[in-house]
């Protein structure tokens, strides 16, 4: 099997292979990545790749940290809204909702690796940092702004995440797989509606 040499400068070789993993992953999820295999594309030895992560774990996190990164940068407004304070707030919140499921929708491999693949037998004992930033992030605007009381504010992460969440995992995994882009397109901007209205309530 031919060497995929991928030019990288020197002092950046750590960078060059979270790339790599970043490729490997892209299609096939958290099972492709082999750290050999990634040295292999970034035309190293195995021992090179050993000098920046311990083990494939360590790789897998490095890459699951830069999706994670991706994932929050997806989840902003595309655009400036205007109107209101609370106009905008809620909007935020309308793209973290969406812009998360998706991502998970345009990549599924990569998705897999963040939810599912990382920290390989262990439990996720903390939330992935990025997006649940941007979603608590929201949820905080939406108290400054008037939409949302402190006691509808309390907990209110967990409600929102488990609706765009479990959303996703139907269309990824679920009697939703199979289903028309412009069905989920409607049916993605009903949950995150539903979400939005009942806390706004």
């Amino acid at each position: 099997m031919a060497q995929t040499r991928r030019p990288y400068h020197h002092g950046d070789l750590r960078a060059a292979l979270v790339d790599a993993g970043l490729e490997a992953t892209r299609a096939g999820g958290p099972s492709d990545l082999i750290l050999r295999d990634v040295a292999r594309r970034v035309g190293v030895s195995a021992n090179a790749a050993y000098r920046h992560f311990d083990d494939r774990e360590a790789l897998l996190a490095a890459v699951a940290a830069e999706i994670l990164a991706r994932v929050a940068r997806g989840m902003a407004p595309a655009e400036p809204v205007n109107g209101t304070e609370r106009t905008r707030a809620l909007e935020r919140l309308r793209s973290v909702g969406l812009g998360y499921i998706d991502f998970a929708r345009r990549e599924p491999g990569w998705f897999s690796v963040v939810f599912f693949g990382w920290r390989t037998g262990e439990a996720v004992a903390t939330p992935p940092p990025g997006p649940f930033v941007a979603l608590t992030d929201a949820l905080d605007a939406m108290v400054a702004a008037g939409a949302l009381n402190d006691a509808g504010r309390d907990g209110a992460e967990w409600l929102c995440w488990s609706a765009v969440h479990g959303f996703a995992e139907l269309v990824l995994r679920g009697p939703l797989r199979d289903a028309p882009d412009d069905q989920v397109d409607r049916l993605a901007v009903r949950t995150v509606d539903a979400i939005i209205a009942g806390l706004d309530a």
